[in-house]
């Protein structure tokens, strides 16, 4: 495959570039999973809004820039070279949205997507349960109509961003004798509603980037019900689909860390040398980043076209996973007994950032789905195995 951009996509590349040079924040933002940093990160996003790149897929009237995928990829490959900050609202502009633009009425349109655009409101991601992770069909919080409103009972775990988060996007049992796949909503909600309570769940680096939510007796509008009730099972594989195939991570990401990679090999050869496996794990790394980038490119083109993202997308969310692991174990491998500084360490200087990619890449395999369940729909939705 041959990338060749047009004079009006290398133009549009060069007015990303130009405003992030004039727009970065002097310097790095605090962790996102601080209330400080969060809110910093959120302040970013209304300065991503207000230059018209906070969405730049989304039609205008929703707050976006009406621009195609390709343009998207060209953004991201910009964005990430220039070491702009973390999205916090990536659940909301690469999640919820899409999957609004598809399902959602005019009225929630009109309603969500503009302050999500401008990070007015944040939003966090309500799927797993105590016991349903991976297994999503299998989860029994409830949602029972009663009158305008669903009454909300039970508990969500592992919902990124929840602690400082405003609204929620989750899937929920409407009928309470239903098993399943079947008889479950897909349901928006704040998160300052009376009776849920918030408990912070500590990541690897200590910080709190989860958080358990317990819903009693919470009482949603039943407007806020995306779709028809009883199809949350269909809406919510369409927004899986959009994480692990696409949207939630861009080739620019990967790309960039693959460079940084071999800019850190160049400044530590010889004691890398020693080790004559981190130069052929480095090649790899490199070859596919860029492979994952042309195949993000022939997906999007192929979107273009009218086509439809399905259960491939497993073979991304494997891909992906799994590459972030190898680059990031291969930069400890790298800076050997120094890998395991602290940000706060005099010595850790310029190098920290590996230590937070790694400890982050570990949850890879695990989140959108586990890399065994993802293999087990390849399995049987695209070879057409049999079950086990």
């Amino acid at each position: 495959m041959r990338l060749e951009y047009t004079e009006r996509q290398r133009a549009f590349r060069e007015e990303v570039r130009q405003w992030l040079s004039e727009h970065l924040p002097e310097k790095p933002l605090e962790c996102l999973d601080t209330a400080e940093g969060f809110e910093a990160h959120r302040a970013w996003e209304r300065t991503l809004f207000d230059g018209g790149w906070s969405a730049v897929t989304w039609p205008k009237e929703y707050g976006g820039r009406g621009c195609g995928l390709i343009d998207w990829l060209i953004f991201e490959e910009e964005y990430w070279g220039a070491g702009a900050p973390l999205r916090v609202n990536q659940n909301g502009i690469f999640l919820l949205a899409p999957t609004l633009m598809e399902y959602g009425t005019e009225a929630q349109k009109q309603r969500f997507l503009p302050p999500m655009a401008s990070g007015e409101e944040i939003w966090a991601q309500g799927w797993s349960e105590p016991g349903a992770g991976s297994d999503m069909a299998s989860l029994r919080c409830s949602a029972i109509r009663d009158g305008d409103h669903y009454v909300i009972n039970g508990q969500k775990t592992w919902s990124t961003r929840a602690v400082y988060a405003d609204w929620l996007f989750g899937l929920f049992r409407t009928d309470p004798a239903s098993q399943r796949h079947h008889g479950l909503s897909f349901i928006l909600l704040p998160l300052n509603l009376p009776g849920i309570s918030i408990r912070p769940i500590k990541q690897l680096n200590g910080q709190p980037g989860f958080a358990e939510i317990f819903f009693d007796d919470v009482r949603v509008p039943a407007e806020n019900l995306i779709g028809e009730e009883g199809s949350g099972w269909r809406i919510a594989m369409a927004t899986a689909g959009f994480e692990r195939g696409l949207m939630l991570r861009s080739p620019g990401r990967f790309q960039q860390t693959a460079k940084a990679l071999v800019d850190l090999y160049k400044d530590n050869q010889t004691q890398a040398d020693r080790d004559p496996g981190i130069r052929d794990a480095i090649t790899r790394g490199y070859v596919a980043a860029e492979a994952y980038a042309l195949a993000t490119y022939r997906t999007a083109s192929r979107l273009a076209k009218g086509g439809k993202i399905g259960a491939e997308s497993s073979t991304n969310k494997i891909f992906w996973s799994e590459l972030d692991l190898l680059l990031h174990e291969t930069a400890m491998k790298i800076l050997g007994a120094r890998a395991q500084l602290l940000p706060h360490a005099p010595e850790a200087a310029g190098i920290s950032h590996w230590l937070d990619g790694f400890l982050f890449a570990q949850a890879g395999p695990i989140y959108a789905g586990t890399n065994e369940i993802q293999r087990n729909i390849i399995a049987e939705r695209v070879l057409g195995m049999p079950r086990a």
